[in-house]
């Protein structure tokens, strides 16, 4: 995660404060329940690449023997393994 995870309630506070200031969206529930749901989904997005990271770490440690004896250089293949997966799930870093 790029941005510091104590961030994150400062981040969505300024998110719910500009659409309730803005008249973007009415509140149909309790402020602090929706400050809450906006924490959640940042965070989440937030964690987005974290997840990926470990993936590509998994999927290269299941080959750690073929890596090691053929040279390959692990931070390419870490490298180009993240970049296919970021394509093949059309994901934005």
């Amino acid at each position: 995660m790029r941005i510091p995870k104590p961030w994150v309630p400062v981040i969505a506070r300024d998110i719910v404060e500009t659409l309730a200031d803005r008249g973007l969206t009415e509140f149909q529930t309790d402020p602090d329940a929706v400050l809450k749901a906006v924490q959640e989904l940042v965070l989440d997005e937030l964690m987005v690449e974290d997840r990926l990271n470990q993936e590509v770490r998994e999927l290269l440690k299941a080959h750690e023997a073929h890596i090691e004896r053929n040279r390959l250089d692990y931070r390419q293949l870490f490298d180009l393994t993240k970049k296919k997966l970021v394509q093949e799930r059309n994901l934005i870093l």
